[in-house]
């Protein structure tokens, strides 16, 4: 199955349609459900609910740009078109540690068993593949924004919903803007929540956004619409945690015992002149 060749062109993609943001409303409907205990984290305030979806989507955005540590588990699903048409899903398992500005870890675990790492220290980028015992590394300071821009765009790289994860956040979903509706109050995992949908120039969306004083997103589906097939992309949130206990030596890398270092598929032209390698070679994106 085709999953990998995915995997690498499925993370820019993601950075540029994470979500949008518009106006128009849709009715809401009532829920009898009570609401569930929130996040871990500081004791909730009351506050008044926003009605309109743009405001629902940019409060969820500003509070998630303003939490200065989170962690939450991320459980993905992705379609993967084959040459005959069909889709086959394949999943994958992420837990996401944030400490603003300089720290983030991520470790990711595929259907297939394989796992990877991917550490910043505030300095250096580092990936991990447990399964190869190989590393790659690129120096880039300036917090977690820069970082993460670099990842995804001069690196190459897949960091699905990577924009989550970034300050810049609201003035990027702002930037991206084509549509969004509200489709409806709704109940995700015993969790009252705003369900909306919206448009960008690549991407069909919708997204599940908490009630009350932390609007924490429960769930996301992102549609390729000018892909082949149209595959689509599943994200379901669950163990937010908005005051996680971090050291430093979670985003520190020490490398295990025979791992080798490799550079990144992106840096090839720049090194191959002294001896170009193949992508087995250097670890790279199949």
């Amino acid at each position: 199955m085709k999953a990998r060749q995915w995997r690498s062109a499925a993370g820019a993609a993601l950075c540029v349609a994470v979500l949008a943001v518009t106006a128009g409303c849709a009715e809401k409907r009532a829920t009898t459900r009570p609401e569930p205990p929130a996040a871990q984290g500081p004791a909730p305030q009351a506050v008044v609910e926003p009605t309109e979806p743009k405001d629902i989507l940019l409060r969820m955005a500003e509070f998630l740009a303003k939490t200065p540590r989170f962690s939450v588990n991320l459980r993905g699903s992705y379609d993967v078109v084959q040459e005959s048409g069909q889709k086959i899903e394949f999943g994958e398992s992420r837990k996401i540690t944030v400490s603003r500005p300089n720290h983030l870890r991520v470790e990711a675990e595929h259907s297939d068993g394989d796992k990877h790492l991917v550490l910043y220290d505030g300095k250096t980028i580092t990936t991990f593949s447990p399964s190869q015992n190989v590393y790659a590394q690129a120096y880039k300071p300036g917090g977690i924004d820069a970082a993460v821009m670099y990842f995804l765009k001069d690196l190459n790289m897949r960091l699905p919903l990577a924009m989550l994860l970034v300050s810049r956040l609201p003035a990027e979903l702002e930037r991206r803007t084509q549509s969004l509706d509200y489709v409806e109050r709704t109940v995700i995992d015993g969790m009252p929540a705003h369900h909306l949908a919206g448009r960008t120039e690549t991407v069909d969306y919708q997204v599940w956004i908490a009630e009350g004083a932390q609007p924490l997103p429960v769930r996301a589906v992102l549609t390729y619409k000018n892909a082949k097939g149209q595959p689509q992309f599943r994200a379901q949130f669950s163990d937010w945690n908005l005051s996680p206990e971090v050291r430093d030596a979670q985003f520190a890398f020490t490398p295990p015992e025979g791992a080798q270092k490799i550079a990144f598929l992106a840096q090839l032209p720049q090194i191959a002149p002294q001896g170009a390698a193949s992508p087995e070679q250097t670890g790279g994106q199949k």
